[in-house]
């Protein structure tokens, strides 16, 4: 069975989103059938319907193309994985419903994985400057610290947000796309309407804070939860306007 599949199983209540559609056009623009399913095993997250209270966003650190984060997801024993994966040309990918949960925090309390819906957005997040070119990182152990992984091709200029004063050890990171900031702008209307999440701008979303740790409702980072061991999402202008929109 391949990976991937069209046939649209998403929260199983496409009934449900054409009635809101009915009450609410800002949630028409979100259209389950383009939703691609992955055929991911129920072993590897939980099966659980459990009360959602937070958006999480994610990024992969990883390259353009998301078979081998959902590959990796499927092996591992600690059912690790997001409901959702946006690839760099917007498309959603779904692994399992959002009602259920798995392993996305690791904030050392499960209940806040299992009130959160997770989101990745594909990206090699932190990139390292090299030779007046960015690459993606990797850990060099012998220094210690992150270096350019120059085995990968360099991330065009353009297509890198750079920050002067850092942010959570990187200077630089790969820009999210236009077409990936606007899907989650279309999901994160949709879940904050199925599940009553509030999703008013929260400034201290790319700090560690109590708010996201506590079970505060909204929309959070993993930075929200794990402050610099993190570095998911950095705080991409186009995507602060986005979140700012949604109030």
């Amino acid at each position: 069975m391949g990976l991937f599949s069209k046939k649209n199983k998403v929260d199983s209540d496409t009934t449900a989103l054409k009635e809101l559609n009915k009450e609410n056009n800002t949630i028409s623009k979100l259209d389950l059938n383009e939703i691609i399913v992955v055929d991911f095993p129920e072993n590897q997250y939980v099966k659980e319907q459990t009360d959602k209270k937070q958006i999480v966003l994610h990024h992969t650190v990883s390259g353009q193309g998301v078979d081998g984060d959902i590959s990796w997801w499927r092996k591992t024993v600690e059912r690790i994985g997001t409901a959702i994966i946006i690839g760099w040309d917007g498309k959603i990918y779904q692994c399992f419903s959002s009602k259920y949960w798995a392993y996305h925090l690791g904030a050392g309390n499960s209940n806040l994985d299992k009130q959160s819906i997770g989101i990745e957005i594909d990206s090699w997040g932190g990139l390292v400057r090299f030779n007046r070119q960015w690459y993606p990182a990797k850990w060099d152990e012998n220094l210690k610290q992150n270096v350019a992984n120059t085995n990968i091709k360099p991330i065009p200029e353009r297509n890198v947000q750079i920050y002067v004063n850092g942010f959570c050890g990187f200077y630089g990171y790969e820009k999210y796309s236009d077409a990936q900031i606007e899907a989650a702008r279309k999901l994160l209307i949709y879940w904050g309407e199925r599940y009553k999440i509030p999703l008013k701008y929260n400034e201290n979303m790319w700090d560690l804070n109590n708010d996201a740790l506590s079970g505060k409702a909204g929309v959070w980072t993993h930075v929200s939860y794990r402050g610099n061991k993190k570095s998911d999402c950095h705080p991409q202008p186009e995507l602060i306007n986005m979140l700012k929109s949604l109030e």
